[in-house]
């Protein structure tokens, strides 16, 4: 059985699509139409049901999957451990929310390059449903979300953890010294929020519903570090991570409100797929982020 057949087996099987497939793998679709029926003749058994141009995975196909994957594991693996190379290296793809993105990057990338100069990353940014289907396509090898807590028998958790959230102003802002404040008191204020349907702002506007109440904002963006250069510098306000706003905070340019009618919960989440394999270099990224502060 040829190991690249099983390969190109799993890429079809979890894009559906054999053109997708040889997009991604770099092949024509004729060739894995070709490696897909040598892997059918060689199991003699069918694989995938093909019906008006779509494919579906039989019942012999399904367990073949989780087949595939091991070996495909173990045969990596086995290259890994026969590589003489001293430095741990290799490519990792993450997929954060644009605020994550920014603070790995700033407050943790030079150090983490430093240590380990022969791991290469990509960043991708993306909302959390996203993230997840490239999970499950293995398009991505970590993801980080900032939404409320999830979990799926399909998913390790690598590290999680609540966050506190606030509404934010500028300093000097009319709600600055309020005691106690609702909602209500800051509804139809002018608000720059992330993208409608995003992460955190889904579970905030899930919250307001519940309220009956909705917030249209004057600008939505998902770059925070905008969002916290404006509020400071206007009359706007914002409901922001603290992890985004600290530095603002302790600066004297934003305050946190004290509105006490809004409990909502997110989580930051570090999350890979049970299936994916264990590279050294992804091994040592997740090592690194558990130790750090998350």
């Amino acid at each position: 059985m040829e190991l690249r057949n099983l390969i190109t087996f799993i890429h079809v099987a979890e894009l559906g699509s054999f053109t997708k497939a040889a997009e991604q793998l770099g092949y024509s679709q004729s060739t894995i139409s070709f490696q897909i029926k040598q892997l059918e003749e060689e199991l003699d058994c069918l694989l995938f049901e093909r019906i008006n141009h779509t494919i579906t995975l039989t019942q012999k196909g399904h367990e073949l999957v989780s087949y595939a994957h091991r070996i495909r594991e173990l045969t990596d693996e086995f290259k890994e451990n026969m590589e003489e190379e001293k430095e741990c290296s290799g490519h990792i793809h993450i997929v954060t929310p644009d605020s994550v993105c920014d603070n790995i990057i700033t407050n943790s990338y030079i150090d983490f390059h430093n240590k380990y100069p022969e791991i290469s990353i990509k960043f991708t940014t993306a909302d959390t449903s996203v993230m997840f289907d490239m999970l499950d396509h293995n398009e991505a090898d970590l993801i980080i979300t900032l939404d409320s807590h999830s979990y799926h028998k399909d998913y390790i958790i690598a590290k999680e953890q609540p966050l506190s959230m606030h509404f934010v102003a500028n300093a000097d802002s009319k709600f600055a010294k309020a005691k106690k404040l609702s909602i209500l008191d800051i509804i139809n204020e002018p608000f720059i929020l992330t993208e409608y349907g995003q992460g955190y702002r889904r579970v905030f506007d899930r919250e307001l519903a519940k309220k009956s109440l909705d917030i249209t904002p004057i600008l939505e963006i998902g770059r925070t570090d905008m969002i916290t250069t404006l509020v400071s510098n206007s009359d706007m306000l914002s409901f922001l991570p603290d992890f985004v706003t600290k530095d603002l905070i302790e600066a004297g340019k934003l305050c946190y409100l004290n509105v006490q009618d809004m409990n909502i919960e997110i989580w930051k989440q570090l999350i890979y797929h049970k299936n994916k394999w264990m590279s050294k270099a992804l091994k040592t990224f997740i090592d690194y982020v558990i130790e750090k502060e998350f």
